[in-house]
């Protein structure tokens, strides 16, 4: 073999090599982003009646069986205070919270109250009954004083942003006596959207949705839609009429989602059911205690179970409802480390 050929050979291959590593260093990677999670815990007697005076060290949080350390912590309507360190369980399984100078285990306010996306259906199954509905959400509008801002959408087919995110409460009324109804009920598909919106915003957030019936137009399944609001931390609350108990299916779905976020359904009869079911959760939000986590180190980069416990022999016996998982969401990166441009687009 001539040293001329040897020499063309190796450059072949030095340059090749050099093609190679420049392609891997310019290829994007997928990165799994996981903040802060966010839970919202509803504790219960026997009897159902709230249970309030909680404080962090009573709560025991893991993450596929990995002990979290609480970050922040709030219950109903107070400011969420961040803790300043809970130490691990001893071996009787009780927790103490080292002490800050203020309340022990917390230190200073963050945000107060929560922010409430409602979601109105006025498609077609609305039509008996439109009025009094109209009436159950503009009193539970003026009656959610505690809340730091109120979102007001409705849907049929299609998603309308009739009142974005405001704390003018007279908006908002003008936007719930400007609906009207109309067509197909696309719910999964606006809930969706609506989902998607109300992970935009940092604090706590929940939505309530007024259904009156069956979905019969989307193309998401009700099960992508119940994975995203776990997944973002966003307990969903539905009031729907008696229409819906006609569809097993709807009842059954409508109950599933809600339970596996830490929300509640509500089926109403009459219209004083429906206010009924609306004071219930305005109640419920003054009384859920607002729970925050930075993840332990976790290897597991698809659904991750949570598990909230009581400490302490007092309060085994007390009920709690809260969402049971979430799975990471993935971020594309560029090479040099930055977030790449995403892309969202409407169901349809």
């Amino acid at each position: 073999m001539s040293r001329t050929y040897c020499l063309v050979l190796g450059c072949f291959l030095l340059l090749a090599s050099s093609f190679r590593t420049g392609a891997q260093e310019a290829e994007p990677h997928i990165h799994v982003i996981v903040d802060m999670v966010q839970l919202n815990v509803a504790v219960t007697d026997s009897k159902g009646d709230y249970v309030t005076g909680l404080r962090p060290q009573d709560f025991l949080i893991a993450e596929d069986g990995i002990q979290q350390k609480i970050a922040t912590f709030a219950e109903g309507n107070e400011p969420t205070r961040k803790v300043v360190d809970i130490a691990p369980t001893d071996g009787s399984g009780a927790a103490t919270a080292k002490a800050s100078g203020a309340d022990p285990g917390t230190l200073g306010s963050l945000v107060a109250g929560a922010d409430v996306f409602i979601l109105f259906d006025t498609s077609n199954y609305m039509y008996r009954g439109f009025v009094f509905a109209q009436d159950a959400i503009a009193d539970f509008v003026r009656s959610l004083e505690t809340a730091d801002k109120v979102a007001f959408y409705s849907y049929s087919r299609n998603l309308l942003r009739a009142t974005p995110l405001t704390s003018d409460r007279s908006q908002l009324l003008r936007g719930v006596r400007t609906t009207v109804a109309g067509d197909d009920a696309a719910l999964y598909n606006c809930l969706l959207l609506t989902l998607k919106d109300a992970a935009k915003f940092t604090g706590r957030k929940v939505i309530v949705v007024f259904s009156n019936g069956p979905d019969n137009a989307s193309m998401v399944p009700p099960e992508d839609v119940a994975e995203l609001a776990q997944s973002t931390g966003i307990p969903v609350y539905m009031i729907s009429t008696q229409q819906a108990k006609l569809e097993p299916v709807s009842t059954t779905v409508f109950e599933r989602m809600t339970a596996a976020t830490g929300g509640k359904a509500y089926f109403a009869k009459t219209w004083r059911d429906e206010r009924r079911a609306f004071a219930s959760i305005r109640d419920d939000l003054a009384h859920l205690y607002a729970v925050s986590y930075y993840p332990q180190s976790n290897p597991n980069l698809g659904w991750r179970a949570i598990t909230v416990k009581l400490v302490g022999e007092r309060l085994k016996n007390y009920h709690i409802r809260t969402r049971d998982g979430y799975r990471p969401q993935p971020a594309r990166f560029s090479a040099s480390g930055a977030p790449g441009p995403a892309s969202e687009s409407d169901p349809n």
